[in-house]
């Protein structure tokens, strides 16, 4: 994967740059020593790690707004970073780059219960948000797999989802307002306490930005009431395709489920191996669950088990109590941890319309042949976010450039059949050199001309997003 070459005009300036990042910041949230910044030399796209020049944590807004001053008078390159979880390379430093870490601003600022809102520090983690609010009768709802590490920044940045977004909607939806700070230091307040603020949806241009416009530092978010009950039914069949029909036929039933979660075999048998959740051995799973009162969610099932019996399920089984609810979605929350166990492996995020589900899955199905690399699909099926699991071995000259090619080949397949190159992951590097599959080159300037409005140096996660070619003359500049 390509990355720019370093500034070394910035490089030369380190001992420079870092004097004046302290006089700004107590001593300890400076960290500069080349033993310790390689602890921010990657995030969760382990394949491609860099130490920055150096990372700084600041504690709260007119810190950061303090930094970016200061890096923007020196350009100095700034790579926002939450807790580390993007699976695209988001927060992948250069080496002529300051890491700027919101985990210091982990606190809640407001909470108001009669608006439904709480405004919280951006590094708080998005489990820990629901946690503030739990005992009250309230939760948020986005709920992405990483939920008990990822920060609420990230889950701005990259527009992030989770089991439950068929129903509530990912963070875009449930995004009331941000104060960001620009690269100049200049903080801005976007949105609000209130249903829509008047004028441009600047909000919206945020949210999933991928830290390309501004460092945003507070939050407020949309919570809810608690449902008054939940239940998940878990359906085993003979074949993925069949089970993608299932998915198909439930939304097209005009079925609102707060998630339908999808496994297949090789994911099934890595789970069963790590989490012990009893999961029939079939060829795919789906997890159905449905909120509500408990005559609505009899309701709901009973059509919903009458559509799963159509298709001859090899097993349809509803929860009866808790205990048997948490094992249903022990395996499916475990995936990702047990796919680690057995493989290296590369987590994609493509969409694509739920009705092309069955043609999508026999095709990776048949690449996984082409390419010689197994592959186990998990993902978000009532919204069509697909993440397939490429399994490599890293050690292997050639595997890793085999499993990229082969997951270019899928994200391909997904804007081909009218989805997009990403839901809820972002760009960042991974999907970098693939815009151009889905975006014209009049798409790719309207989104780089925003940038140019926010970020004219182009100094905030400049080798992210856009294909390196194409934003090189602005990058240069």
């Amino acid at each position: 994967m390509e990355m720019p070459v370093p500034n070394a005009s910035v490089l030369s300036r380190k001992d420079q740059i870092v004097a004046r990042l302290k006089e700004v910041l107590p001593a300890d949230a400076v960290i500069f020593d080349e033993r310790e910044t390689r602890a921010y030399e990657c995030d969760a796209l382990t394949a491609y790690k860099c130490p920055p020049l150096c990372a700084v944590l600041p504690a709260n807004t007119a810190e950061v707004s303090a930094v970016l001053k200061i890096c923007h008078q020196m350009g100095v390159p700034v790579v926002p970073r939450g807790s580390g979880t993007s699976l695209a390379g988001g927060a992948l430093p250069t080496a002529d780059s300051v890491i700027l870490g919101v985990a210091k601003m982990n606190g809640v600022i407001e909470t108001n219960y009669a608006d439904r809102y709480i405004k919280v520090q951006t590094g708080r983690t998005n489990l820990s948000v629901t946690g503030a609010v739990e005992t009250d009768g309230f939760f948020y709802a986005p709920d992405p797999s990483s939920q008990l590490a990822c920060a609420i920044a990230g889950n701005i940045a990259m527009n992030s989802g989770g089991a439950h977004c068929l129903k509530y909607g990912v963070t875009t939806n449930n995004l009331m307002g941000v104060t960001m700070v620009l690269m100049d230091g200049t903080v801005v307040e976007l949105g609000g306490a209130h249903l829509d603020a008047g004028g441009l949806d600047l909000l919206g241009v945020v949210c999933g930005s991928e830290g390309q416009l501004g460092v945003v530092t507070e939050a407020t978010l949309r919570i809810l009431h608690k449902p008054e009950g939940a239940r998940p039914v878990l359906m085993g069949y003979d074949s993925s395709e069949v089970a993608g029909q299932v998915v198909t036929d439930i939304i097209k039933a005009g079925i609102l489920p707060v998630a339908i979660e999808f496994m297949d075999r090789p994911c099934i048998e890595a789970t069963e191996a790590f989490a012990k959740a009893g999961y029939p051995m079939c060829e795919a799973l789906l997890i159905v669950e449905v909120e509500g009162s408990d005559a609505e969610i009899d309701a709901q099932l009973k059509l919903i088990m009458d559509i799963a019996q159509k298709h001859n399920p090899v097993e349809l089984r509803e929860a009866k109590d808790a205990d048997e609810a948490g094992r249903i979605w022990l395996g499916r929350k475990s995936a990702f941890g047990a796919m680690g166990q057995i493989n290296d492996y590369m987590c994609l995020d493509g969409t694509i319309p739920v009705s092309a589900l069955p043609f999508v899955l026999r095709r990776i199905g048949e690449m996984s042949k082409e390419f010689g690399l197994d592959v186990g699909n998990v993902f978000h099926a009532g919204d069509g976010n697909m993440h397939p699991l490429i399994l490599f071995d890293a050690n292997k000259p050639g595997d890793l450039e085999r499993c990229e090619a082969f997951g270019a080949e899928i994200l391909k397949l997904c804007v081909e059949v009218g989805g997009c190159l990403t839901g809820e992951h972002g760009v960042g590097i991974e999907k970098r050199d693939l815009m151009n599959v889905q975006y014209d080159p009049a798409d790719l300037e309207a989104q780089m001309a925003i940038k140019d409005i926010f970020d004219p140096a182009w100094l905030l996660n400049p080798a992210k997003v856009f294909p390196l070619a194409t934003s090189d003359t602005r990058r240069a500049a």
